[in-house]
């Protein structure tokens, strides 16, 4: 009699067999070539996570990035930037492009390196001979000139705070030629030739005359350049105040310890006025922050930052999320608590490795959605499902760390899918949130057991649609793209956008990467 475990008839659709191996020899679904290349950009900061290290992710991003068609590595560039708010990753695209296709190059530079940490990220990756060449090219260097000869002074003081390359560096390199007499001036004394103080313009002038009144003993007013250019100064608890006061809000946001340290909350006032500073609605749009960024700024303010200030960060994530759409129908949030998800969000960076975990961006995600959607079911797994009560109530930076704290154990991307089939639960959308590095369930062969527990819960709700967010740099996951489900890589606000438009079946069937491809390359 034939063996009727290895022969079962199956309900439902056919299930595919998985492709790969995931990094723990585990069965997995690979990406196509576009799809990985889209998930290294919108998760991969060239740095050491869990599973990969820095080398094997650029190994991987230039391979992938070499199969498929230039353009379609332009749009990547663009999405990565402009959507993820990445850095490192949309800097490596271009950069590779500058080898393979100038054309295109020319066509993203403006929106892909938009700032001055964009343009020395772009500078030193080409200079580097990583993708290929060492020297920028001619028309790469004239892109980089033009950046140069339009940025304004703002602009370029800002660029000129950071090494490897500086933007002295940079300016060496490319000979730009301006046509403005200011900018000629501003020029030289950035590499440091003899200039006449007068005709530099008016903040660097500011900044000149600031260095010798505090040399003098002299108190005079801070000027408005990046706070960098201070720190090495004898500032007053007063001057680290106005700082405070003049900067922008992220650097408000990324300080906050540092202003403790300078005595800036000890003035009467001061606490206020930061708090006021990062809970307003319109700085923190324009600031385009990321929800795991106050998260981190939360995480890491010390005691002596004012509870009226860590207050505005909660403020402040509130109106980080505002956004988040409302789900229809009963929706399911399973945050992966796995030990692996411990790992930090951005990698491994010496001494700047950040202090978000990937376990804390997966907890963000389900706050976030239950703050939207009180009735949303939250069930954390690792090995197993974790039991766990989040209190829609509570505020979403509360309920994250609470949900973070159950960190630990192996990974089984299956098991709160066999939570749900075992209580027969109603479902219309479910999130899972994981590193996708699944292996307590796997299987010697077929689909991978998070494919079957979804094909039997597809037969009590047919019209259920399951998003899998992966927040690292991986090429396979455990649920096959299909129609009703979309894999998509990431932690900006950017995702749960994404989501809501697949959840109301407005996405094509190529889901993820199709919204990548109809990246315009012209509209700026």
């Amino acid at each position: 009699m034939v063996n009727t475990q290895l022969f079962q008839t199956l309900r439902g659709v056919m299930l595919p067999a998985t492709t790969a191996r995931n990094a723990e020899q585990a069965p997995a679904y690979a990406f196509d070539a576009r799809h990985q290349l889209a998930q290294f950009a919108a998760t991969g900061c060239l740095n050491q996570t869990f599973y990969a290290s820095a080398d094997a992710q650029l190994d991987a991003v230039q391979a992938l990035a070499q199969e498929v068609d230039a353009s379609f590595v332009a749009k990547t560039a663009i999405h990565a930037r402009e959507r993820g708010h990445m850095k490192d990753m949309p800097a490596l695209l271009a950069a590779g492009l500058a080898v393979r296709d100038v054309a295109l190059l020319s066509q993203v530079f403006p929106r892909v390196i938009d700032d001055g940490k964009m343009l020395r990220n772009f500078v030193q990756i080409l200079r580097s001979g990583a993708v290929g060449r060492k020297s920028l090219g001619t028309r790469p260097k004239k892109l980089v000139q033009q950046w140069l000869l339009t940025a304004n002074e703002k602009q370029l003081l800002h660029a000129a705070v950071g090494n490897a390359p500086s933007l002295a560096d940079v300016v060496k390199m490319v000979h730009p030629k301006p046509t403005q007499a200011w900018r000629a001036s501003w020029f030289a004394w950035l590499i440091g030739q003899a200039v006449d103080e007068a005709a530099l313009p008016p903040i660097t002038q500011a900044f000149e005359r600031f260095k010798r009144d505090i040399a003098t003993g002299v108190v005079g007013e801070v000027p408005d350049v990046p706070f960098q250019m201070l720190s090495a100064l004898n500032l007053s608890a007063e001057q680290w105040a106005g700082i405070a006061r003049k900067g922008s809000w992220q650097m408000v946001r990324q300080n906050l310890n540092t202003f403790a340290r300078h005595g800036v909350f000890e003035i009467p006032g001061m606490a206020e006025v930061i708090a006021a500073k990062l809970r307003d609605p319109q700085a923190v749009s324009k600031a385009r922050v990321m929800p795991y960024q106050l998260m981190a700024a939360f995480k890491t303010a010390g005691e002596s930052v004012p509870a009226v200030v860590r207050d505005a960060l909660q403020d402040a994530m509130e109106l980080a999320l505002v956004k988040v759409p409302t789900f229809a129908g009963n929706v399911v949030v399973c945050p992966d608590v796995s030990g692996s998800m411990g790992s930090p969000v951005t990698g491994y960076r010496d001494s700047a490795t950040s202090a978000m975990r990937c376990i804390d961006v997966a907890a963000l995600v389900a706050a976030a959605v239950l703050r939207k959607h009180p009735q949303a079911r939250v069930v954390p797994f690792a090995e197993s499902v974790r039991k766990f009560a989040m209190n829609p109530r509570d505020s979403v930076m509360t309920n994250a760390q609470a949900l973070a704290s159950l960190g630990g154990g192996g990974t089984n991307c299956s098991a709160p899918l066999a939570e749900l089939n075992r209580q027969r639960a109603a479902v219309d959308l479910l999130i899972l949130v994981s590193d996708n590095e699944s292996w307590v369930d796997a299987n010697g062969r077929g689909a991978t057991q998070t494919m079957r527990e979804w094909e039997l819960l597809k037969q009590r709700n047919p019209n259920a649609r399951m998003v899998c967010i992966d927040v690292q740099p991986n090429a396979s996951t455990q649920a096959a793209e299909r129609h009703d489900i979309l894999n998509v890589g990431g932690f900006s606000d950017a995702v749960f956008t994404t989501m809501a438009t697949f959840a109301s079946g407005k996405m094509n069937a190529d889901h993820w990467v199709g919204e990548i491809e109809n990246v315009s390359l012209t509209a700026q």
